[in-house]
């Protein structure tokens, strides 16, 4: 069926369709280019850590639970005794030790971490030799980059990346022939900082520790870190 409108209504519709068109016409951006600029330092890893653990097996869990803590107790006498030596105790944990057909429960077995950490790396390189005298064990020996040494390299890292988009920004301007360009956004991220990864040197802490040598010196290395400038420039073209 064929509705008939009245004309005052396709009037005020078609007015209000023409006064839309500038505002679409505004959301059309011209000249507008992505640029992305990159920059990288090597830091330093400055911070050590060592991991230890005790662990054992008993038939009666009361006695294990003893031990291991007492094993524990040892082990962080002597770290506090060492200073700027960050101290955490890790994982604990027990299970059911079981006979050749897994059906009957023979007995426990316990093990338990401590976490030492340092700046220091020669208090906490003897510190790790004098605890691998004792029943304790060591776990791996990790480096990463501390959150000062963290901070004043994002510092640096962020302005240069500033820099270099401004500089790479200019270059786009100039190849397309423009007077000038006007930044639009800019998204500035920072990446590459590692977690902490072992060295394992824990075959020369057990020779240190069979005929008396003093704990090995250890390198940290350095690690790549990167800052990356993604934005839009919008150029000017007479």
């Amino acid at each position: 069926m064929f509705i008939r409108r009245p004309l005052a209504t396709l009037i005020a519709v078609g007015t209000a369709a023409l006064a839309s068109l500038p505002a679409l016409a505004d959301d059309v951006h011209y000249n507008q280019v992505s640029v992305r600029a990159e920059v990288n330092q090597d830091v330093q890893r400055d911070l050590m850590m060592v991991t230890f653990y005790s662990e054992s097996q008993n038939s009666d869990p009361a006695k294990l639970a003893a031990e291991i803590t007492e094993n524990l107790n040892k082990a962080l006498g002597q770290a506090r005794q060492v200073k700027d030596v960050t101290i955490r105790q890790g994982n604990r944990n027990s299970y059911p030790v079981y006979d050749d057909k897994g059906q009957k429960i023979t007995g426990w077995r316990e093990r338990a971490e401590l976490r030492l950490e340092s700046a220091d790396f020669a208090a906490l390189s003897k510190l790790t030799g004098e605890l691998l005298n004792t029943e304790m064990k060591m776990g791996g020996m990790d480096f990463s980059i501390s959150k000062p040494a963290r901070k004043a390299s994002e510092d640096t890292l962020l302005k240069d990346a500033v820099a270099a988009f401004k500089t790479r920004a200019q270059l786009v301007t100039d190849a397309l022939g423009g007077s000038s360009y006007k930044l639009v956004n800019l998204n500035l991220n920072t990446s590459g900082y590692p977690q902490p990864y072992a060295r394992a040197p824990v075959m020369m802490m057990k020779a240190a520790r069979s005929d008396g040598a003093p704990a090995p010196d250890v390198e940290a290395g350095t690690a790549e870190v990167s800052v990356t400038a993604d934005g839009v420039i919008e150029v000017a073209i007479p």
